[in-house]
């Protein structure tokens, strides 16, 4: 949990100092017979909770959303309320009140939208302000103007600050997630060490002692039929104590040969620790292991291919992956719960996955559908394909 809170901290930090500001804002709600010679209606105070109320309400259900992604048309309707809501309140009260719940918004902004259109929003919503502020008794355009000119600029400092922070949680979750990928490459790379170097200590086991004690048990065997007497017992016992060692020898390299497994759940698991987004829920048998470094790599960048497709085209929040392994080969799925296409078109890292799935004698297929997400599946068979 404390990880997680660490990963989302901006969202944290732009929580608490967005309803402190709110809160600040509803204090001339308490106020306002001590505030205003005029008191305004009953049903103006009426609409100013409202308007104030829906306005925080709002800004606490969208902060649940970031930093993952919603739809766009979720976004721009988000920010259309919360704008209104904030010239409401500046309409009922009479006042240039609603400029601090925009100030709000701006904060908000970049997380929902692009920074050209955010821009031209804040300008907008401010031009509005000021109309809004200039039908104030006693307040003329000018007044209204240089107000709504205030909270401009303090708007783009809030907007600014805000994609200031936006870009740095972008750039620690690539940092993060590169450097999870470094690791579970690091672990194979280990592995495929690891292995090589015992498969080479067995050959050399095998080759060089294996034969020579091959030899001198042969040898041996030709001696018990050269010799007599007392030098023959020593003969055969030297024989079966050839004999004996070379058995040692072949069950050695056997037991080595055996133990040349990847652990690619470890791997699997590194490299989806530094995914802050989306969530990933990985399904693997208890004892996967694979015996075929190729294949191991390979699966291993189909995963990260995987995932790089949800981060930034599919802007998914929550990633399924399951292996599973058969007497025939082993079988690897991912589906995400993104926004998906009409019309698929794999990329070049779907394109080389899918090369070199077919060069081991496999199969890549994929799924998707406008607001369907975005579905895998690749096969390898058990047999490497020569």
């Amino acid at each position: 949990m404390d990880a997680l809170k660490a990963k989302n901290r901006p969202v944290e930090l732009l929580r608490y100092a967005g309803l402190f500001t709110w809160a600040c804002a509803a204090i001339p709600l308490f106020l306002i017979d001590v505030l205003r010679e005029e008191s305004l209606s009953s049903i103006q105070i009426v609409e100013w909770w409202v308007f104030h109320g829906l306005f925080g309400i709002l800004y606490l259900n969208i902060l649940r959303y970031l930093p993952g992604e919603t739809s766009l048309v979720r976004r721009v309707a988000y920010v259309l309320v919360l704008t209104g809501c904030a010239l409401g309140v500046s309409a009922v009260s009479e006042s240039a009140l609603g400029g601090i719940l925009l100030l709000i918004l701006a904060g908000l902004l970049p997380w929902l939208m692009q920074p050209t259109p955010a821009i031209i929003w804040l300008v907008g919503q401010n031009v509005l302000l000021a109309a809004i502020v200039s039908h104030v008794p006693e307040r003329t355009l000018t007044d209204a103007s240089l107000t709504a000119g205030l909270f401009l600029g303090m708007s783009l400092f809030a907007f600014m600050g805000s994609m200031a922070a936006l870009r740095q949680k972008e750039a620690r979750d690539e940092l993060s997630k590169v450097n999870s990928e470094l690791r579970a490459t690091q672990a194979l790379l280990r592995e495929n060490t690891r292995i090589a170097e015992r498969v080479r200590i067995a050959r050399e086991l095998h080759d060089l002692v294996g034969h020579h004690l091959t030899a001198l048990t042969l040898n041996l065997e030709v001696a018990t039929h050269l010799i007599e007497g007392k030098a023959l017992e020593h003969v055969e016992q030297a024989r079966s104590l050839a004999k004996l060692l070379l058995a040692d020898v072949r069950e050695v390299v056997s037991d080595m040969r055996q133990d040349d497994m990847v652990n690619f759940s470890q791997a699997l698991r590194t490299l989806i620790e530094g995914v802050p987004q989306p969530q990933i829920h990985l399904d693997l048998p208890a004892d996967l292991v694979l015996t075929d470094p190729l294949r191991a790599r390979l699966l291993l960048r189909c995963t990260q291919e995987i995932i790089t497709n949800s981060v930034r085209h599919a802007r998914a929040r929550n990633l399924w992956i399951r292996i599973s392994t058969g007497h025939d080969g082993i079988a690897l799925s991912a589906r995400d719960d993104g926004h998906g296409v009409d019309k698929l078109q794999p990329g070049n890292g779907l394109q080389g996955i899918s090369e070199r799935l077919s060069q081991l004698g496999g199969k890549l297929e994929l799924e998707s559908g406008r607001g369907q997400g975005f579905a895998l599946h690749a096969w390898l068979p058990t047999e490497t394909v020569t």
